[in-house]
């Protein structure tokens, strides 16, 4: 070999191995965070409360139970053995809380030293193809619904985006999905079987005991016991993906533009980097769902794929700011090659929270959600980064939803078309985090509220009474009712206790 072409083998083998090392750099990072989240998530360190003691999916909120009481599975007795616990907590005078899946994070499914009934075992599914309607025990899981749909061609017209919980539970919460120009559940309930507190069961619609109706969605187990709920249905449908990269800035014109205005799209979700730095939350991902042509010979229902993957690439975001860069690479460069080109309906709503929840003993993850007109989204957003910034918060998640107008429910969040934020924090354990994360929640209310927005309930209770009044003036109305059809108070739970007046100081 001559001495020029040994040079240039030389200087090429020299580029070559250059490049190696920085590639070895660039994976051995990522690489290193992974398997550092990989090693910490191991396992499942939460610690059960001791016996007696019932808590939350927060992990913060723990009471001492005089009792937990399953009920059985069949539906006439389940019917009589709610109504003797009932007129044996009456006569105990002891208060009654409802339970499901329990994922609410403020106690609304708990009482302190009260008889809480577990309705997870009252799970029964009917389905009428023809009229396209599900009725289900109030303790039905979300999954196991969706189950039974899917051989039929058949899926629930609104639910939120895991499907771990109960149907009772999300009706009392009255929850939302990502269903795109849907109101939230109510919209779908065609009618509900409810327990009072003096035994009797209500059969109750728009139609029929339109109040009672009313109030028992998004009544949070205050006004009876939910047994059994009557569905709409949908047909599930074949859906073609699409994702747009944009300002956070511009994100509620681009929705407008390619949601808004096209009836093939029937589903939708936005995604906020939260990456730290000068533009922070600056960017989203808009994924949207159109109706594919080709309806034909749907696919059995799934699981999105690489959940494993997935959790360690979202949990490595809880560990500072280079998982929170790695994981929005990861969507954002990503995301459109590892998803399926489509995908159905039901299998976009087949996914359980275990995929992403936090199993760590030092600390847990909490929810909050903000609704806010779609004109103020930008500026609201800019008021989060200012405020999670200044605070310090572990902010993991910003989804974005769109929902419209509740006719149905009477302590509605909805009562305009808005944007929905759903921000997930990672929090320590210990009184400083909790002090903390109650300043800045109230800070957040404030600023939803100055833009005409409110938050949701079915989380930690932070907000102050005035908060709480200013973002639901409906808030005493709805006591008042509560005591007009449950004179005794029989039924309560943290936020009752919290917000009107039951042995809880004043925090205004």
């Amino acid at each position: 070999m001559s001495a020029p072409r040994r040079r240039r083998f030389r200087l090429g083998l020299v580029v070559a191995l250059a490049a190696a090392a920085v590639v070895a750099i660039l994976i051995a990072r990522p690489v290193c965070i992974l398997g550092r989240t990989a090693i910490a998530d191991k396992g499942d360190h939460r610690v059960a409360p001791p016996a007696g003691e019932l808590e939350d999916a927060s992990r913060l909120h723990r009471v001492r139970v005089a009792e937990l009481v399953p009920v059985p599975a069949d539906r006439a007795r389940a019917e009589v053995e709610i109504a003797q616990v009932l007129a044996r907590a009456r006569a105990a005078e002891l208060p009654v809380a409802i339970a499901g899946a329990r994922h609410s994070m403020g106690g609304q499914s708990l009482v302190e030293d009260g008889i809480v009934i577990d309705m997870t075992p009252l799970s029964w599914i009917e389905i009428d193809e023809d009229r396209r309607i599900a009725r289900v025990g109030a303790g039905t899981t979300w999954d196991a619904l969706l189950a039974e749909l899917d051989p039929r061609g058949l899926s629930v017209a609104i639910m939120q985006s895991n499907d771990s919980f109960t149907v009772g539970g999300s009706i009392s919460v009255d929850c939302h999905g990502w269903q795109t120009g849907r109101p939230p559940i109510a919209a779908s309930v065609n009618a509900l079987s409810v327990m009072t507190a003096d035994g009797r069961v209500h059969d109750v619609s728009r139609a029929h005991e339109p109040e009672l109706f009313s109030l028992a969605l998004g009544g949070y187990g205050l006004f009876g016991v939910v047994l059994e709920v009557e569905l709409a249905l949908v047909p599930n449908a074949r859906y073609d993906v699409e994702r747009v990269v944009v300002p956070t800035e511009q994100y509620a014109g681009v929705f407008a533009r390619e949601v808004g205005g096209e009836p093939d799209t029937e589903m939708a979700f936005g995604r906020l980097s939260i990456v730290p730095g000068d533009d922070y939350l600056g960017e989203a991902i808009l994924t949207v769902f159109r109706r594919s042509a080709n309806q034909s010979e749907l696919p059995a229902m799934g699981t999105a794929g690489l959940a494993p993957m997935r959790r360690i690439v979202f949990r490595a975001s809880a560990d500072g700011p280079e998982g929170k860069r790695l994981r929005w690479q990861a969507e954002r460069k990503l995301g459109e090659l590892l998803a399926s080109r489509t995908v159905t309906r039901n299998s976009l709503l087949s996914e359980g929270v275990d995929v992403y929840e936090n199993r760590s003993a030092t600390s847990t993850d909490v929810l909050h959600e903000y609704f806010v007109p779609r004109a103020s989204f930008a500026e609201f957003v800019e008021r989060l980064a200012a405020i999670v910034t200044a605070q310090g918060g572990n902010l993991l998640n910003v989804t974005v939803r769109d929902v419209s107008t509740d006719h149905d429910a009477f302590l509605r969040f909805a009562d305009q078309d808005m944007f929905a934020l759903v921000l997930l924090f990672d929090q320590p354990f210990g009184a400083d985090a909790e002090h903390a994360m109650q300043d800045m929640t109230r800070a957040l209310v404030d600023a939803a509220l100055e833009l005409g927005g409110r938050h949701y309930l079915p989380y930690r209770l932070h907000a102050t009474d005035a908060q709480m009044r200013r973002a639901y003036p409906q808030l005493d109305e709805f006591f008042a009712r509560k005591r007009a059809l449950d004179p005794g108070e029989l039924f309560q739970n943290g936020f009752w206790r919290t917000y009107a007046g039951v042995t809880r100081e004043r925090r205004d």
